[in-house]
């Protein structure tokens, strides 16, 4: 038995059996029998704002025309496409198309750069790649001689599928079913290239099995998500992620409805017309609702106490939820009373319908977690890895315990080895990485289990908690090991700070960089009544810095004093996808930043003599 941990080990019942033809295409088959003239897909209009609806009938018309232009174009069985788009209506049609017709698709984040998508180019080699707009088209005509065998660059806003529909006119649909009925669970459905915070990507191959087997059993393990007719979901983030694309793929097996929105900048006025039961979203997100419900509570002295009291209640009830007598008479009469002055307005911003929101990508923190909970909706914080086809535990609306990422879901087994590190097996997990057959072979242990590079541990009742991730431990110049993400994660939390990064490996002691919230900041100020001012004032200002000193100190209560932060360097820089500083999926990049800010970080140790290590 592991140190780490009560057990060593969990498996999530398999409640449905997997079969060789259980696939993409089949999990839309599937819905077509069953609900055909359903709506399935809801379609933002350009003018007005409003939603077209498609039934499951109709978009699987449209999925078999544009599979067909695919074929029209020449393409054959295992042939790559590339698309490279936000999130949209198109990139799950073009998706579920080029799968149909036996295709391997390779997505690429919209945000890219051009030495990426040349990296993507070598080693996947599309035969066609698919930008959302112009601007994409002409990044990846930069780089197109990456890809030997790169015919053609189509552009979703410059007519791409009229051009696949059009080029299919002349292909027996028959063919699209031929393609379609000789895949396999076995088969290549897509490439995706991890977002590499802490070394070259790698292409992840996962198969049309790794996707259905964890859809279909997904479905009976939590069926109060997307099995029910009423069921709604608006996906906001890169589907070029695989944790995004398998909610896609949830969403179509269920009985519900999907939509896209592209535009994070009209999301709230999506999420009101829109109507979702459920919102698929990253911690950060969870994050600035609740900083920004606290600045504005700020503004005076009465919402100030009530908002601090509202957030002890929601934390207290959400408690009490999980003892025997639940929540007593007095508490619930204040959950209602806030429920009124407080809670509605803040859940009012995810939609009127929504339930629940599922949570992941990084860690949420129990009191966030409790606070969502005791407001009304449930966060099901999750983890899964882009080898795991994504999810591998999560917490359902019938079990969970805030503070973990839940037990392993149906068909997956989580074991703790010796060193805390986090061991999978299940049909779920991916088969290797793309031309790396030694990085492959390092994945996985001897007797076959994947490797995850995560430390964690399961409780006595299956529950997963994630501690740390093996590569980021620090190791000071003491000897001491320290797991940068406890501290990290708490100081995202405090409204003033957008990104951080613990450092001190080989270090006398450990210290932080830290980036100013720029949306935050001048309600901050207004709240604390100081002057406006820009984030290269207030990095210097004395108050800035003491609430930043305050936050370390509630962070540093976490940990022991030799896992403390003794210094701290706020940064003029944030950390965005666009500065590559950012992974797409909000995960900071290690290295580059390391390597950036590398003088900044010598500056915190200036004149420090390194103690000796000390001795095990």
């Amino acid at each position: 038995m592991s140190k780490h941990s009560d057990v060593v080990e969990w498996t999530g019942p398999t409640l449905v059996t997997p079969e060789p033809f259980h696939t993409i295409p089949w999990l839309l088959e599937d819905r077509v029998k069953r609900l055909p003239d359903a709506p399935l897909m809801e379609i933002k209009t350009q003018l007005g704002g409003n939603w077209r609806r498609l039934s499951a009938k109709q978009f699987a018309a449209e999925v078999k025309s544009v599979a067909a232009g695919f074929i029209g174009m020449g393409l054959q069985t295992g042939d790559r496409i590339a698309i490279m788009s936000r999130t949209c209506y198109e990139w799950t049609l073009l998706d579920i198309a080029a799968l149909s017709a036996g295709l391997v698709v390779v997505p690429i984040y919209e945000t890219d750069s051009a030495e990426q998508i040349g990296t993507i180019l070598e080693d996947a080699d599309p035969r066609i790649v698919i930008t959302e707009t112009i601007v994409l088209a002409r990044l990846v005509r930069s780089v197109r001689q990456k890809g030997k065998n790169l015919q053609k660059i189509l552009t979703i806003e410059d007519g791409a599928l009229v051009l696949l529909v059009e080029a299919g006119r002349g292909v027996v649909l028959d063919t699209v079913d031929q393609r379609t009925k000789s895949l396999t669970a076995d088969t290549l459905a897509t490439i995706v290239y991890t977002s590499g915070t802490s070394g070259k990507p790698k292409g992840t191959c996962l198969t049309h099995g790794n996707f259905a087997h964890l859809v279909i059993n997904g479905q009976k393990w939590m069926p109060e998500i997307a099995h029910i007719r009423s069921s709604r979901l608006l996906l906001f983030l890169p589907l070029a992620h695989v944790y995004a694309r398998f909610l896609q793929l949830f969403q179509i097996s269920g009985g519900g409805v999907l939509g896209h929105t592209p535009d994070t900048s009209n999301l709230l006025a999506d999420l009101a017309k829109f109507r979702p039961t459920y919102i698929l979203a990253v911690p950060r997100v969870l994050e600035k609702i609740y900083n920004a419900a606290e600045a504005k509570a700020r503004s005076s002295r009465v919402g100030t106490v009530m908002f601090a009291n509202a957030v002890k209640v929601a934390i207290a009830y959400s408690h009490a939820l999980d003892t025997e007598d639940g929540p007593s008479r007095s508490l619930r009469a204040k959950r209602q009373l806030f429920e009124r002055l407080v809670y509605r307005k803040i859940t009012k911003l995810l939609g009127p319908n929504a339930r629940w929101v599922i949570s992941g990508g990084a860690p949420l923190g129990a009191r966030l977690g409790h606070f969502f909970r005791g407001m009304g909706i449930p966060v099901l914080e999750g983890y899964g890895l882009t080898e795991t086809t994504a999810p591998l535990a999560v917490n359902t609306p019938r079990l969970t315990k805030v503070g973990t990422v839940g037990p392993p879901i149906a068909t997956i087994t989580v074991k703790i080895a010796e060193d805390g590190e986090i061991l999978l097996k299940g049909p779920s997990v991916f088969k290797g990485y793309h031309n790396l057959p030694e990085e492959t072979k390092a994945a996985f242990t001897a007797d076959g289990w994947f490797r995850s590079g995560d430390l964690g541990s399961l409780d006595m009742d299956g529950y997963l908690s994630i501690t740390g991730r093996a590569k980021e431990i620090i190791v000071t110049a003491g000897g001491k090991n320290v797991v940068p993400s406890i501290l990290e994660d708490s100081l995202r939390g405090h409204p003033l700070i957008s990104q951080t990064m613990v450092v001190g490996d080989n270090k006398p002691f450990i210290a932080a960089l830290v980036t100013l919230n720029a949306e935050m900041l001048p309600t901050w100020l207004r709240n604390h009544n100081l002057p406006q001012m820009d984030v290269s004032d207030a990095v210097r200002h004395p108050q800035v810095l003491a609430a930043l000193e305050r936050a370390i100190e509630r962070a540093n209560k976490q940990v022991s004093r030799a896992e403390s932060i003794r210094k701290f360097k706020v940064l003029l820089t944030d950390f965005t996808v666009e500065n590559g500083l950012l992974t797409p999926s909000m995960k900071v990049i290690r290295r580059e930043v390391a390597k950036r800010f590398a003088a900044e970080i010598e500056d915190l140790y200036a004149g420090v003599k390194s103690p000796e290590k000390a001795q095990n």
